[in-house]
């Protein structure tokens, strides 16, 4: 039995011709190259004004055109184009975005994949610091600011280098040998935990002082680090010292064993005399003790000491600046009375005893056993006393006595050595 074709009607047949015949054409005038060219279904939205940025990959893997281009996880654009430039080190992706997403200037590309093994798309993203300008037209993205993330292959390659012999073998050595250190040492693995974990306990609790230790250990190295020459010239002139240290070390192993033996007679004495020297402590007790309890009025007392005999509270008894104070005085019977002198007085005997030393003859010493006469001063207006004048020196007297005070009857009188005496 024959079967006939089903026929396809007419509408639907012209419909598919021209659709195709639409395809075609449209290719034709994009330059069309090949499957890729033709836009997916459910792509992203490129809106009517889209922007065409340039990113450069070290290496683009299995990405193809037509990739996804998303910003935050939400697709934003597609890649229109991989390439390689002249240089051959580098891949150059072309990639078309929705002009209403905006970008900055330094935005980076990143190729990651959507799952395990699901396909590659670019991720747009902002820097995480320092974002400026916009991402316009025609903008490039250098490798510099391009990655990609570890593909799945590369995860297992590495695992199997380690399965595979990689380390293994280290592995069970080492697990090997902690177990036979660790079987039947328990307790003392135990004691070993707990002591570490109160040692970590005890840091946790002085880490203020590690920390403050540390700050002054750094601050003791800047200082170090700034005398750096010093401690140079330091170090080295320690060697002329340790070189004589080392030439006097006989000498010194001898002064110390001299120390043991002046150590030993001195231990022997203290505890010889140790009876004596506690009786003599508890005798000072009692002073001791009355200076404690007048350990408050003893600086009173000093400070009062040194203001004898106008103390401190005498002033508070004086109304004004100053004291008016009337003495008398009782000389001894037979004292000669010098009445006061006057300012012009004073300058009339200078001037006159000035004249007398400059018109005295110089005259030799008299011999050492001659005795020295002392003259009391003349007065101006006062009768001298009527006693023989010995030959005398020009300047000081020789005699014990003399000055500007007169003598006294009935005092002493100057022997010939020069020292008083009473006659």
């Amino acid at each position: 039995m024959r079967r006939h074709p089903k026929k396809v009607p007419l509408p639907v047949r012209a419909v598919a011709c021209a659709t195709a015949g639409a395809l075609l054409l449209s290719g034709c005038g994009r330059g069309f190259t090949g499957v890729q060219d033709l836009p997916l279904p459910g792509g992203a939205d490129l809106g009517d004004d889209p922007y065409t940025v340039t990113a450069e990959f070290a290496n683009v893997l299995d990405l193809v055109p037509q990739a996804a281009v998303k910003v935050n996880d939400v697709a934003v654009g597609r890649v229109s184009k991989v390439s390689l430039p002249l240089d051959g080190w580098t891949a150059r992706v072309t990639m078309v975005v929705n002009g209403k997403v905006r970008l900055p200037a330094n935005a980076t590309a990143r190729l990651e994949q959507s799952s395990l093994l699901g396909e590659k798309y670019i991720q747009l993203a902002a820097p995480p610091v320092g974002a400026t300008g916009t991402l316009a037209d025609g903008a490039r993205i250098p490798a510099a600011r391009t990655n990609r993330n570890v593909e799945v292959e590369e995860v297992f390659g590495a695992l199997s280098m380690l399965l595979n012999g990689g380390g293994l073998p280290q592995l069970r050595t080492i697990s090997r040998e902690l177990n036979n250190a660790l079987t039947g040492n328990e307790p003392e693995i135990k004691s070993v935990l707990r002591r570490i974990n109160e040692l970590t306990s005890s840091l946790d609790a002085n880490k203020g002082d590690i920390v403050a230790a540390l700050d002054g250990l750094n601050r003791l190295s800047a200082t170090l680090s700034t005398r750096k020459e010093k401690l140079g010239t330091v170090l080295g002139d320690l060697s002329p010292g340790l070189k004589v240290l080392e030439e006097q070390r006989g000498a010194l192993i001898t002064m110390l064993r001299q120390f043991e033996d002046l150590s030993d007679v001195a231990v022997r004495t203290i505890n010889a005399s140790q009876d004596d020297m506690v009786a003599d402590l508890r005798a000072l007790a009692p002073t001791l003790r009355k200076l404690a309890d007048a350990g408050e009025d003893l600086p009173k007392s000093l400070q009062v000491l040194f203001t004898y005999p106008f103390t401190d509270e005498a002033l508070n008894a004086i109304k004004g600046d100053y004291l008016n104070v009337y003495l008398s005085v009782t000389a001894t019977p037979g004292t000669e009375i010098i009445p006061p002198i006057s300012p012009e007085q004073s300058g009339r005997a200078a001037r006159e005893t000035a004249r007398k030393a400059r018109d005295t003859p110089t005259l030799p010493l008299p011999p050492a056993d001659t005795p020295s006469i002392v003259q009391p001063p003349v007065v101006p207006g006062t009768p001298s006393p009527s006693r023989p004048a010995g030959p005398t020196a020009p300047g000081t007297p020789s005699g014990g006595g003399g000055g500007i005070f007169p003598e006294i009857p009935g005092g002493s009188t100057p022997s010939p050595s020069g020292s008083g005496g009473r006659g």
